[in-house]
């Protein structure tokens, strides 16, 4: 049996950034879990997966019998499906048993969890008090949940794309620029035999030394980052100390996500309806109001992005062309368009 320790369990699988909820009220609880299933058990991480899907299913039982017990009872068990959730990728990060099939499983049971237990809670509180009303907040928890994901996952994808983009010219840029000097400094434009050798013995230094080479692709999505961000951090200096604050924390800016909304919605509105019948809809409406707006400053933020993101990339184009005029055309296409994959 391994033998994993409670810093070795936080040191791997602790993520740099996570929702104030998993944080405070999940971590504590799930990462001493993990040390014991880790070093006691076989159990795999799709295994976690399946149960955390079983116990989700069990509070959508206990939602649907609407009584305050059977509310409580489901709100426990939402949060146990959730803490095992949450262990599933810890024991993969852990041991290093991470697949893309378990990551689709754990992604699809998720959603599969939220919808069986939006229908169950508002179809029990529907059969128990004839309001209409729970039927429309179940298709608003289900539509809100899958817009958040799905909005989720575009901005990633094209914020990825935006980087690579911003890397590449950058990259191409700076290659074009010390070809451009070196030709400059020894009075002449270069020929393609003079750069094929300073560009290849730099490659070679740089295949040679890997942390030469990690420092560079972190320094070059650092940089990325910034051009995506100077507008709004421009705009809202502020957010710049917020968001230092809660990082020493493990806590991202981003305080009412998915994540809050669910647990707004099948854990403290069954809590609060147990004591006040009629508190499902309310909780669940500040729940999404809550997500809401940090949607909206999530998408301002992206269309400032975007906008940054042109302006970054026409000035790397600008130098781009500057420096292609300067150099023999065999030099370029071949050392820096291929190489770097032009942005023309």
């Amino acid at each position: 049996m391994a033998n994993f320790t409670l810093d070795d369990v936080r040191q791997r699988t602790y993520k740099a950034r996570d929702a104030w909820w998993t944080v405070l009220l999940v971590d504590p609880l799930a990462s001493r879990l993990v040390k014991f299933t880790a070093n006691r058990t076989r159990i795999t991480p799709n295994q976690l997966t399946v149960g955390a899907l079983i116990l989700g299913l069990g509070a959508g039982a206990c939602f649907a019998a609407a009584s305050w017990p059977w509310l409580l009872a489901g709100a426990l068990l939402y949060h146990l499906s959730f803490t095992l959730d949450c262990m599933d990728g810890k024991i993969a990060r852990l041991k290093g048993t991470g697949s893309v099939f378990g990551a689709w499983l754990d992604y699809i049971f998720d959603r599969v969890r939220v919808l069986a237990c939006a229908v169950a809670l508002m179809a029990g509180q529907y059969a128990a008090t004839g309001n209409v009303a729970y039927v429309w907040t179940a298709l608003g928890v289900v539509f809100l949940d899958m817009l958040r994901y799905m909005d989720a996952l575009e901005i990633y994808k094209v914020r990825a794309q935006m980087r690579t983009t911003l890397m590449d010219a950058r990259r191409e840029a700076e290659a074009l620029e010390a070809a451009a000097r070196g030709g400059a400094a020894q009075g002449a434009v270069p020929d393609a035999a003079e750069v094929d050798t300073d560009l290849r013995s730099a490659e070679g230094a740089l295949g040679a030394d890997p942390q030469a080479e990690e420092e560079r692709v972190v320094g070059d999505t650092e940089r990325a980052n910034a051009d995506l961000q100077a507008g709004f951090y421009k705009r809202f200096p502020w957010y710049i100390r917020i968001r230092n604050v809660l990082l020493r924390g493990r806590i991202r800016p981003h305080l009412i996500s998915g994540i809050e909304f669910q647990m707004g919605v099948f854990i403290v509105a069954p809590v609060i309806a147990a004591a006040v019948p009629g508190a499902i809809i309310p909780v669940v409406c500040v729940s999404a109001a809550g997500m809401l707006a940090f949607e909206l400053f999530i998408i301002y933020k992206f269309w400032l992005s975007s906008r940054d993101y042109s302006r970054s990339l026409a000035k790397l184009n600008a130098k781009i062309d500057e420096y292609r005029a300067q150099l023999p055309e065999d030099v370029v296409e071949h050392h820096v368009g291929a190489g770097a994959g032009s942005s023309g």
